[in-house]
This record gives C-alpha cells, structure tokens and sequence, in this order.
C-alpha cells in the first residue's frame, strides 16, 4: 500500500480535506486490511506520480491535532486519477510540473550494496520460524 496516496484520498474524501489523526489512523487501518485491491489501486496511482513526497511539496498540511489536503494536493490527485487514455498521448508531468513548485527537496533512497544478504537473511527467519511453529504444534 502506498502509504501518501492513501492518506491524499482519505483527505480528499473529508468535508473541506480536514481530518484529525484519530479518524486518520482509523481509515488507514480500515483500507490497509481490506485485502488486495486497496494496495493494487494505490500502487497504480502511484506509478503515474513516481516522486510523489506530499509534505515536502505541499500537498498536504499539519494543522492542530490533523492533516489537510492543499488545492495542489486535489491536483495531483486529480492527475493520478485521471482516465489512462486521457494520458497517453503525452508523457506525464512530473509533480514539479504539475503543481509548479521547485524539484523536491528529498533525493531518492539509494538501494543498499547487501539487498541480497538481507533477502537471504529474511528467508532463513521465516524458516526457521515456520519449522519453531510446526515443532510447537506437535
């Protein structure tokens, strides 16, 4: 799940883009459990936005004890949600275009030289919890 879009449409869908953290956090948990299909529509809209950070660019606001959807941030999201065929002709804008502010200020996450060792790592945890699992329910 994509953790900015989802909090972009959940403002989008209060009254004036305001919502206090507990409704927040609330509807989050609502659409990171309900299966597939929320994480699949997300990572959709996401790819049409690829360097999408909405605080840094303004897309979203910290305001007493909640969050708010700017204009730019209903734009941005109008433009990830807008028909596919609208866009193929022409080569999506990035965020900068589209809401016309300066490049983000948050470069991009180099990947670490030891991915590999970690994914191996990973496996072996989940193995060896899995057997820990089967051995105590014998």
């Amino acid at each position: 799940m994509n953790f900015q879009v989802t909090v972009l449409k959940i403002l989008a869908a209060y009254p004036g883009g305001f919502a206090v953290m507990e409704d927040l956090k609330r509807d989050m948990a609502i659409l990171a459990t309900s299966g597939p299909d929320w994480a699949g529509r997300t990572r959709r809209l996401a790819v049409r936005v690829p360097d999408l950070v909405i605080w840094s660019q303004g897309l979203v606001e910290r305001i007493s004890g909640g969050w708010q959807i700017t204009s730019k941030g209903r734009a941005v999201l109008e433009f990830m949600e807008a028909a596919p065929a609208a866009l193929e002709p022409i080569q999506p804008p990035s965020v900068d275009q589209t809401i016309g502010t300066s490049p983000a200020l948050v470069p991009p996450l180099r990947q670490p030289a030891d991915r590999a060792k970690r994914g191996r790592k990973r496996r072996e945890r989940r193995r060896e919890t899995r057997e820990r699992a089967r051995a105590n329910s014998s």
